[in-house]
């Protein structure tokens, strides 16, 4: 691997924006949809287990542990099979089978047959579903826009999760008060559809990929992908730093639920717009990400977007009611937290997609979505179990001191001493 100062160069200004590309505007519009749909049920589902079903902390750690779960199973076999043919169709077909999954729920509640482990199977179907999505759609994009583009592509996609995060969570709140949780569900699976006919309308030709031969044996190809991540010391430093980060949210994140509606007092209402703060500040983030970036540098960006994004969830432990102060610092946490993870993450996404040659795409996106969200169900449950062994006040305080260890990894971390994105795996250096 050559050095960061080896691979440092500077990147031709685009002469035309993405937005000139009308495949990616199609593939954005839908996305930009579904995500609405996807963050009303981030705050929907656990209200269903919560409010319909009177969930304990602890069943609520494992419902959102199931739609995390298949991250583990399903990337690495996802990453391999979208590297071994076109990924438009597999993305058409997982639209379809996560817009059934999630509207079975709102069925089921009608006919008075859910029940909290038929909450975790659909959960579970569908969280496998989205793995397809997720991976196809990081791998996918890079084939759709040219690489100069590519960082403003991401720019973009990152705005529409801050734009979802802020629709989404609100219209959530809403919907719950007025339809019930389970009905409110019905808006992610109608979200599904639109995707599903975005993409159906994208007119650029996918080539079926180049393989030399028989396709390799099926764990050769998952040792490639997982090599691509692990051979790589920036890809592997950025991969354990959010490990740990995501283990400490989702363990956070999961107490915070039950503890902002049962010892805060908040109403689904008041809930969503707190959630909802937090992405308008990641809108913000995602709007600047690349100018900071080019303004600053890279690395020097990332930390103070790793050391924000650390600590702003301290500020969940100060309010102890519902009060429009309590409100205001609930929705600054939110806000710290969304900002900065958005900045992150425009920046990581990007880079992961430059230093891998396309034909590892895939694979290197299962591999590192595999361990990277696997830590959020492990995170999930363990939260709830200290939600159900300590109280909430102390899982609340355990779970955000927890919350700050990643800033650790930034003195060891080669990412974090960049100044610019590194050239590709297919480019000559400068």
């Amino acid at each position: 691997m050559t050095s960061a100062a080896q691979t440092a160069h500077h990147e031709p200004r685009p002469a035309t924006g993405v937005l000139a590309n009308r495949d990616f505007v199609k593939l954005w519009t839908g996305e930009t949809i579904s995500l609405v749909g996807t963050q009303v049920t981030q705050l929907a589902l656990p209200l269903v287990a919560i409010l319909t079903l009177h969930a304990t902390v602890l069943e609520v750690g494992f419902l959102n542990a199931t739609r995390y779960a298949p991250v583990i199973v399903v990337s690495l076999i996802a990453g391999v099979w979208l590297d071994r043919r076109r990924r438009r169709p597999v993305l058409v077909a997982a639209d379809a089978a996560c817009a059934i999954f999630i509207g079975l729920i709102p069925v089921a509640s009608v006919l008075g047959v859910l029940s909290i482990w038929l909450l975790y199977a659909l959960a579970l179907l569908a969280g496998a579903s989205q793995v397809f999505l997720d991976i196809g759609s990081l791998s996918y994009l890079p084939g759709l826009v040219e690489r100069r583009q590519l960082a403003d592509a991401n720019g973009k996609m990152q705005v529409s999760y801050s734009v979802a995060e802020i629709a989404g969570p609100t219209l959530a709140g809403l919907l719950v008060g007025i339809l019930t949780a389970p009905i409110t569900l019905s808006v992610d699976a109608a979200s599904y559809l639109c995707s599903l006919a975005a993409l159906l309308t994208i007119r650029k030709h996918e080539p079926s990929p180049a393989l030399d031969g028989p396709a390799p044996p099926v764990v050769r190809s998952v040792a490639e992908g997982l090599r691509a991540v692990f051979g790589s010391r920036m890809l592997r430093s950025l991969l354990l730093q959010s490990c740990t980060f995501n283990f400490c949210q989702n363990a956070a994140i999961t107490v915070f639920l039950v503890y902002a509606i049962r010892r805060l007092g908040l109403s689904s209402t008041q809930l969503g717009l707190v959630i909802g703060a937090g992405a308008v500040a990641a809108l913000a983030g995602a709007l600047v990400a690349n100018r900071l970036r080019t303004r600053f540098g890279l690395g020097p960006v990332l930390v103070v977007a790793t050391i924000g994004a650390c600590l702003s969830y301290l500020l969940l432990l100060i309010p102890h009611g519902a009060t429009p102060a309590d409100l205001v610092i609930l929705g600054a946490a939110q806000a710290g937290y969304g900002a900065n993870v958005v900045v992150y993450n425009i920046i990581t996404v990007t880079l992961r997609q430059v230093v891998t040659p396309n034909r590892l795409l895939a694979r290197m996106n299962g591999s590192y979505r595999m361990l990277l969200f696997g830590a959020g169900p492990l995170g999930a449950i363990t939260g709830g179990v200290l939600g159900a062994t300590v109280g909430l006040r102390a899982a609340m305080t355990i779970s955000v001191i927890a919350l700050t260890t990643p800033a650790a990894w930034i003195p060891f971390s080669p990412v974090f001493r960049l100044r610019q994105m590194p050239a590709g795996p297919d480019e000559p250096e400068p």
